[in-house]
């Protein structure tokens, strides 16, 4: 089976819990683990963004996946996040961490250095040479500040074997439409945009990698399912059930929505590590409110 068919439907962008002395609290991460295979997602990413991987050295990370992986079982496949701007030294990090059992590694492009799409396309190539995993592109110009273009990702996706997917996080449709078309038959392409996801899973998007599906994962993924297999009148009143909820995860930080959602639902401390800090009183009332009426 490719990958692409491995990846397809609900990945989730897992967070990472603390306890509130800031270490890791490895007991709540297995409760949300439980949680979302549960709810019927598809495989687990680790140790991206929304796990404040800024935020943890490469210590906590290998302990991290040492746990996920053993915690999991290979109930679902895992996704590894490895990424930066220093393209050596995402290379070596690639080589410190355990990932035997990983299927790939989601890379997001440079971020706050603002190479060219010719540096973005070399720094792409020299990690999948050296990659010992297959390679998942990650464009998310809202944190890197450069958008990748679709001439770019298409050209990444035709030339470099060891690159088998993207997780697209541009809301421009237009865009997306260019990937899709121009894309190789087995490049996985997948949402990173939970509020279109359910749109541009429409328009021939493989799945999502969903921070949402850490604390919707039932309904998350039934929507995901529902939309692959065109029923989009099923899919869409499940879409706008969680549209407010999309809203509220992502009004003021991610993970720290996320988190607070997690917290009121009895999973995870409501804990990160600075610079982020919890969501404000007034937002977090609101999440408690939704949740309450969420049915």
């Amino acid at each position: 089976m490719s990958l692409k068919n491995i990846l397809s439907g609900t990945g989730v962008a897992i967070i990472t819990p603390f306890a509130k002395d800031g270490s890791i609290d490895f007991p709540a991460l297995g409760k949300v683990i439980d949680f979302i295979i549960e709810g019927g997602i598809n495989y687990i990413v680790s140790l991206g963004t929304t796990g404040e991987t800024p935020v943890l050295d490469v210590e906590e990370k290998k302990a991290i996946l040492n746990y996920t992986f053993d915690k999991v079982n290979n109930r679902v496949p895992i996704v590894v996040g490895v990424g930066g701007n220093n393209t050596q030294a995402v290379i070596a990090e690639m080589q410190q961490l355990p990932l035997e059992k990983a299927v790939a590694i989601l890379s997001a492009s440079p971020n706050y250095n603002k190479p060219s799409q010719d540096g973005i396309f070399l720094h792409y190539k020299t990690i999948a040479e050296k990659a010992p995993k297959p390679i998942i592109l990650y464009n998310v110009p809202g944190r890197t500040g450069r958008n990748v273009s679709a001439t770019t990702i298409t050209k990444l996706a035709h030339e470099v074997e060891n690159i088998i997917g993207i997780k697209e996080a541009t809301d421009n449709m237009q865009q997306c439409m260019e990937i899709l078309r121009d894309r190789p038959k087995d490049f996985l392409i997948v949402s990173g945009d939970d509020a279109l996801s359910c749109s541009q899973i429409a328009l021939g998007m493989d799945g999502v990698i969903s921070v949402a599906a850490n604390c919707f994962p039932t309904q998350f993924s039934t929507m995901v399912n529902l939309a692959r297999e065109n029923k989009f009148e099923a899919a869409r009143a499940i879409h706008y059930k969680l549209l407010k909820g999309y809203d509220l995860l992502f009004a003021e930080n991610n993970p720290a929505g996320v988190k607070a959602f997690l917290f009121e639902q009895g999973l995870i401390q409501n804990e990160l590590r600075l610079p982020l800090t919890p969501v404000s009183e007034g937002l977090h009332q609101q999440i408690k409110i939704y949740l309450q009426n969420l049915s």
